[in-house]
């Protein structure tokens, strides 16, 4: 080996072995955070990654100020799935994710030990960061059904989201405000919203439910794949459910949104970004000021249909469990709260 070869080959050694050592240090400086979000096809997981890309700012990245990243210094965040709201709830609680994406519906019963957590322990100790966006109850049917209402989905193979899922929870409230019951009035599957998509054009479906900011990729993934079509939601079946869960809202899926003509009545829960109180309150005070920043702005405005929703002057609406306080501290600062 040539002496310029040597020198040659010790330099790369060293470059790699200086590579080595800084990527150490940048780990050793970062800090991780995890969004427990949703599944692959619903609308959690790209909202939990744009909100990702906006409050990270990894070491060694270029300043805000110079076209960089505008998160918290040192903040790696990472969105990741989950089976939804209520499983988010309970890794949170067990310390297995850092915060997660909730129904405001499922964040009071968890909170209260009320609803569907009627049997365990209150989970006292949820926080809440934001209220991000309104999720609307979408059925999509095969239109060979000829099911045009909910009543149609009596005797029907029908998938209503996956167990664990705070969608779940919520659609078995809208069927029972139809008068039907899941084991008795239909033949129940419990799948995640992209295979029921994939199932229903399939044709081993004949509906699937699912409740989710729009557009719902899975929903568009059916509508494409399937000749199918998305059910209106109204009547006096709805005027009871609006009644008796005061956490559900009007709603409707905006004309052309997915290839309908008209806008299409339905109902709606609030997504909410919840963390346990034990979360550190100056880490959370930058998180969320990072959140309402203009980059973040812009990220949410370009990212997501659903991203435009998610707005400063609707931070607190629905939020049905006290603030952490370190979002506390910020909204104070905007004179958001007092």
């Amino acid at each position: 080996m040539s002496v310029l070869s040597f020198v040659q080959r010790c330099a790369a050694i060293a470059v790699i072995a200086t590579v080595a050592v800084v990527s150490a240090a940048m780990a050793q400086d970062a800090q991780f955070f995890r969004i427990g979000t949703g599944g692959i096809g619903d609308t959690y997981y790209p909202i939990g990654g744009i909100i990702a890309n906006a409050i990270s700012n990894p070491p060694g990245s270029r300043p805000c100020d110079r076209g960089g990243s505008c998160g918290v210094p040192g903040l790696v965040v990472i969105a990741q799935t989950s089976d939804g709201s209520v499983a988010n709830v309970e890794a949170i609680t067990s310390g297995g994710i850092d915060s997660g994406f909730v129904q405001s519906d499922v964040a009071y019963w968890a909170f209260t030990g009320t609803g569907t957590f009627a049997k365990k322990k209150p989970v006292n100790s949820l926080r809440a960061v934001a209220n991000l966006y309104p999720e609307s109850v979408h059925i999509v049917v095969r239109s060979k059904t000829g099911i045009e209402n909910p009543n149609g989905l009596k005797g029907r193979r029908v998938s209503l989201d996956e167990k664990g899922s705070g969608e779940l929870v919520n659609v078995r409230l809208v069927l029972r405000a139809y008068g039907l019951n899941e084991r008795r009035d239909i033949i129940a599957s419990y799948l995640g919203s992209e295979s029921a998509a994939l199932r229903l054009a399939a044709g081993k479906l004949d509906a699937f439910m699912t409740v989710a900011g729009y557009p719902v990729p899975a929903v568009s993934l059916a509508l494409d794949k399937a000749d199918a079509h998305i059910l209106p939601l109204t009547g006096k079946p709805i005027e009871r459910l609006l009644a008796s869960q005061k956490f559900f809202s009007r709603d409707e899926i905006p004309a052309g949104l997915y290839g309908n003509a008209r806008p299409i009545p339905t109902v709606s829960v609030n997504a909410l970004w919840v963390v346990p109180e034990s979360a550190d309150e100056e880490l959370i005070y930058q998180i969320t000021k990072a959140l309402w920043n203009d980059k973040s702005r812009k990220l949410l405005d370009e990212g997501h249909e659903k991203g435009r929703r998610i707005q400063l002057s609707s931070a607190l609406q629905g939020v049905s469990i006290p603030l952490h306080p370190g979002a506390w501290r910020y909204y104070r600062e905007v004179d958001i709260v007092e």
